[in-house]
């Protein structure tokens, strides 16, 4: 049998633990290609399962990349976010700021809960991907989970009202209507902003519905109000949010968390490196 036979119709799934697993598009399609690479080379007569096989080669390859992208993320600069997926149907509940606690967690944690709470295998499964006994996983996914805990969203918002918030809030910030924006806000809103040191961004998190009007007003101040092009509306990880074009040539995604019908966490990404999937997405609504 061809390899790519059996291959190509998991590739979607094998890209979802990936991404999932590291949090960025392209390494995650490294991993990916290097686990197409592998089955090429394995004895495939031999294999029962071959789902099995491959996610147990990509949740290994992922573990390796994460010990080393750890000491990238400590010497990143300002926060770093995932990157952004618009629109995107994962076929799971796990949204931006789920993503975000399992940055908190060690590599094999993360494996145990995305593998288990989020990709429905079961713990026989997931200690034969990660290379340990059932019970080790149980109990890492048990930790995991305690941690991610109060990441997941008491009363999600439905898709009709996130939209609805997420072009309000575009309004206000743009236009300069301070009073409509706080009035958006949750009174413990926090701002993220991921330049990755190529982009202006706030280098630490914005906290409070004050300080966070005053930097949008600061913003305002720099570049004009009305002065961005909104080029999509949609959904980035599960959260309401838009892609936008800035006076400086920046594009740009604002993701938004909300919870009791206020904003409760923005996050915005800036950094290049990070948006040239989204950059593909919109390509058609920017200047040529």
């Amino acid at each position: 049998m061809n390899p790519a036979d059996a291959f190509d119709p998991l590739r979607p799934r094998l890209l979802r633990i990936a991404y999932r697993m590291l949090g960025i598009v392209a390494e995650a399609e490294d991993v990916v290609q290097e686990a197409y690479l592998r089955w090429h080379q394995t004895d495939r007569a031999a294999v029962r399962d071959a789902e099995a096989v491959l996610v147990r080669t990509v949740t290994r390859l992922c573990l390796d990349v994460l010990k080393s992208a750890r000491v990238r993320r400590e010497e990143y600069v300002g926060t770093w976010l995932p990157e952004p997926i618009v629109d995107a149907v994962e076929g799971d509940d796990l949204t931006l700021p789920l993503m975000m606690a399992l940055e908190r967690l060690s590599p094999l944690e993360r494996a145990a809960f995305l593998l288990h709470d989020v990709f429905g295998m079961d713990f026989e499964e997931v200690a034969k991907a990660m290379g340990r006994a059932p019970a080790a996983c149980r109990q890492l996914a048990s930790r995991a989970r305690a941690h991610v805990r109060e990441a997941r969203p008491r009363f999600p918002v439905s898709e009709a009202q996130g939209s609805e918030l997420a072009s309000a809030f575009y309004a206000a910030s743009r236009s300069g209507d301070m009073g409509a924006l706080q009035a958006l806000l949750a009174q413990d809103v926090v701002v993220y902003s991921d330049g990755g040191g190529k982009v202006k961004a706030a280098l630490n998190p914005i906290y409070g519905q004050e300080k966070t009007v005053r930097f949008f007003e600061g913003l305002l101040r720099i570049t004009g109000v009305n002065a961005s092009q909104l080029v999509h509306e949609g959904f980035i990880d599960g959260l309401p949010a838009f892609v936008t074009l800035e006076k400086d040539g920046t594009l740009q995604t604002t993701a938004l968390d909300i919870e009791d019908g206020r904003v409760a966490t923005i996050y915005v990404t800036r950094n290049p490196d990070k948006l040239q999937g989204i950059r593909g997405l919109v390509g058609d609504k920017l200047p040529s």
